[in-house]
C-alpha cells in the first residue's frame, strides 16, 4: 500500500517531528507510519535559529537526502514557500522528490515566512499560490509523490478567507490540505465538515501556539487524516540537553544520568553498528 492509498482509510496516521537521521532512525524503530521533516526543527538544530526563513532548498534537500538513506518510512516535508516563484516550487519539488519526499508541503506565506504560530505572518495572494500548487503537480516525476497545501490566511485574513484559498489550492490539484493555526474545537468541526469528505486534511499539533493541542484519536474523531508533532522533538531534546549539562557542569561526570543515557554499546546497537561491520567484512581481502 502506498501513502496515496493510506491516507484514503479514515484511520489518522500519526507523524512525529524528525530532523536528521538519528530521529528519523529511532522514529521507524518506535513503530510510527510516517514522520514529518519539520522545517523549524531544522532551522532550531542546524542554524540554532527561530524559523523565520533562514533554512534553504540545499540545506532542507542535503537533510532529507541523509534521512531516506537510513529509513524507508513515508517522508512528509515541510517545503516552506517553496523558496520562490513557481519556478523555484518546481526545482524543490523534484529535488525533493529524488531525495526521497513522500508527501511536500508548500505553503502561501510571504517572504520572509515564519512559523505558523509566531504572529506577523503575510501571505501571498491566492491566485499566486494556486500557480504555485499547479507547478508543483506538473512538477513530479510521479503520482505516488504526492502535494500538499498549507494556508496561514486565518491569522492574516481570517477563518473564512482560509477556507476559501483552501478551496482554490485544492482545485489546483492539491493531494491533501492543512489550514495553519485553526483556533478552536468549532474551526477543527467546520474545516473536516467542508473538505474531508474530499481530501486529507493535516492537524498541525504545536505545544503552546495557537491552535488547541488534541491526541490523533481526537484528531482522528473530527475526520483528520494526518496528525503531525513537528516540534515536539526538538523541544524535549533541547530540555533534555539543558538538565544533561546542568548536572555534568555541576557534578563534573555523568554518572547521576547513567540510568537516563544510552551507553556506548547501547547507541551502538541502535543505529546499527554491528550489521553495518558485519556488511564491511564482506569486502575485505
Amino acid at each position: 500500500m502506498n501513502f496515496r492509498q493510506r491516507l484514503g482509510q479514515p484511520r489518522i496516521v500519526l507523524a512525529p517531528g524528525i530532523y536528521d537521521a538519528l530521529s528519523a532512525l529511532v522514529v521507524e524503530q518506535s513503530g510510527f507510519e510516517a514522520a514529518y521533516l519539520s522545517g523549524a526543527s531544522i532551522a532550531y538544530t542546524r542554524l540554532g535559529r527561530s524559523d523565520v526563513g533562514l533554512t534553504t532548498f540545499s540545506e532542507v534537500c542535503e537533510t532529507l537526502a541523509a534521512i531516506r538513506e537510513r529509513v524507508a518510512l513515508p517522508l512528509i516535508v515541510d517545503a516552506d514557500t517553496g523558496f520562490g516563484n513557481a519556478l523555484n516550487v518546481q526545482r524543490t519539488v523534484k529535488g525533493f522528490e529524488r531525495a526521497g519526499a513522500t508527501l511536500i508541503q508548500l505553503e502561501d506565506q510571504g517572504f520572509p515566512k515564519r512559523c505558523g504560530h509566531l504572529d506577523g505572518k503575510t501571505v501571498v495572494a491566492a491566485a499566486e499560490m494556486a500557480g504555485k500548487i499547479r507547478a508543483a503537480v506538473d512538477a513530479r516525476a510521479s503520482r505516488d509523490t504526492l502535494i500538499m497545501a498549507r494556508t496561514d490566511a486565518v491569522a492574516v485574513e481570517g477563518f473564512e478567507p482560509a477556507l476559501e484559498r483552501a478551496e482554490a489550492y485544492l482545485e489546483a490539484g492539491a493531494d491533501v490540505l492543512f489550514i495553519e493555526a485553526v483556533r478552536s474545537d468549532e474551526q477543527m468541526r467546520i474545516v473536516n465538515q467542508r473538505f474531508g469528505a474530499r481530501v486529507p486534511l493535516l492537524a498541525n499539533m504545536v505545544e503552546g501556539g495557537k491552535t488547541p493541542v488534541k491526541s490523533a484519536t481526537e484528531l482522528e474523531g473530527f475526520g483528520y487524516r494526518i496528525a503531525i508533532f513537528p516540534g515536539g522533538t526538538v523541544r524535549a531534546v533541547a530540555h533534555t540537553l539543558q538538565t544533561y549539562y546542568a548536572s555534568l557542569k555541576t557534578h563534573g561526570t555523568t554518572a547521576p544520568w547513567r540510568e537516563r543515557m544510552l551507553d556506548f554499546d547501547g547507541l551502538n546497537e541502535l543505529i546499527g553498528t554491528p550489521a553495518l561491520l558485519a556488511a564491511g567484512r564482506k569486502y575485505e581481502a
